[in-house]
């Protein structure tokens, strides 16, 4: 047999056996390869994979978190309110499960407790960290529209002058979002514009209409207000010119305000850190390292030893990402 023929022969057998595997896929294999396509995509998008998985489940819970809706819609986080509920309900639960597996066999082999204290231990740890995963879930919105309110406060100033130089050309106020668009992603009110542009090219609003809705869902009173004097003032045919440079100028002088309230509350943060977190942490750990050499003083289970090891490897860290935490609460963006 030459070449070309075993050549034949082989692509021959091999199309022969591909026919068979293909003819040979059974619904179980249809039915697999359906979950494997949606578990990748809930690998991409963990909402849909979590609401897939739970959703159904605990809708009878999503009463509990109706005040999510409101803030995730004015956060601009792209999540659906139950797709949102029900990734932290399933995060809550792996979280618990976890903690409940890890923390009993941590202190009973690492810290050498009894079998009892440390199923309590981790039974208790257990309900408090899934209790603190659903309250961080249900805060993170809230934290993400107190951002956002914070970048277009701090934009404010900037926007409105660049608004008004542009008003000031004779460019038309739907032009006017369009360019604001078009400037630098980093900004919020680019972000805020582009919703406004797609609210007016691809949804058929008029620039008025597309307004009134970014209004409604703004966490910023200021440029809640700085939009419906826009509103006003297209309505009425008054000065565009004038009412954005008298608003640049207002929103200029409050943020000199706020920036000399941030000094001030930064000052005050820089001692309340250095007394806790420094000479309060220090005088803990000297104080529990005689009692821990002195072979007393301990609070029930928790001996001396165990104290200074939790203040060392959570409470030190746990503080001070809380006070990282609040320093970016209070601020400015820019």
């Amino acid at each position: 047999m030459s070449t070309n023929d075993k050549r034949k022969w082989l692509k021959k057998a091999y199309y022969r056996i591909k026919s068979v595997f293909q003819s040979s896929s059974t619904p179980s294999n249809s039915w697999f390869s359906r979950w494997s396509e949606s578990l990748r995509l809930g690998k991409t998008k963990p909402q849909v994979f979590a609401y897939q998985l739970v959703g159904e489940r605990t809708t009878r819970l999503f009463p509990l978190f109706k005040d999510l809706d409101g803030s995730l819609k004015k956060s601009g986080m792209k999540t659906n309110f139950k797709a949102y509920v029900s990734t932290a309900i399933l995060a809550s639960l792996l979280v618990s499960a976890s903690i409940i597996i890890v923390v009993p066999s941590l202190l009973f082999f690492v810290f050498n407790l009894s079998v009892l204290m440390a199923l309590l231990f981790g039974v208790g740890m257990s309900l408090l960290a899934g209790a603190v995963t659903v309250i961080g879930f249900y805060a993170y919105p809230s934290y993400k529209a107190d951002s956002l309110k914070r970048a277009l406060d701090d934009d404010l100033p900037f926007t409105a002058g660049y608004m008004s130089i542009l008003a000031g050309a004779g460019v038309p106020p739907d032009f006017i979002w369009r360019s604001l668009a078009q400037v630098d992603d980093s900004l919020a009110v680019s972000n805020v514009a582009k919703n406004v542009v797609r609210d007016v090219e691809l949804f058929g609003f008029d620039v008025n209409s597309a307004l009134e809705t970014t209004s409604n869902l703004t966490p910023s009173e200021r440029f809640k207000e700085l939009l419906e004097g826009f509103i006003s003032v297209v309505h009425s045919g008054g000065s565009m010119v004038k009412y954005l440079r008298n608003r640049s100028q207002q929103y200029m002088k409050l943020k000199q305000i706020a920036l000399k309230r941030f000094s001030d509350s930064l000052a005050v943060l820089a001692e309340f850190y250095v007394t806790l977190m420094v000479a309060g942490s220090l005088i803990f750990v000297v104080m529990l390292a005689v009692m821990s050499m002195l072979g007393g003083g301990g609070f029930g289970p928790l001996d001396s030893r165990l104290m200074l090891q939790l203040l060392t490897y959570l409470g030190l860290p746990i503080g001070s990402v809380i006070f990282l935490i609040i320093i970016d609460m209070i601020s400015p963006k820019r």
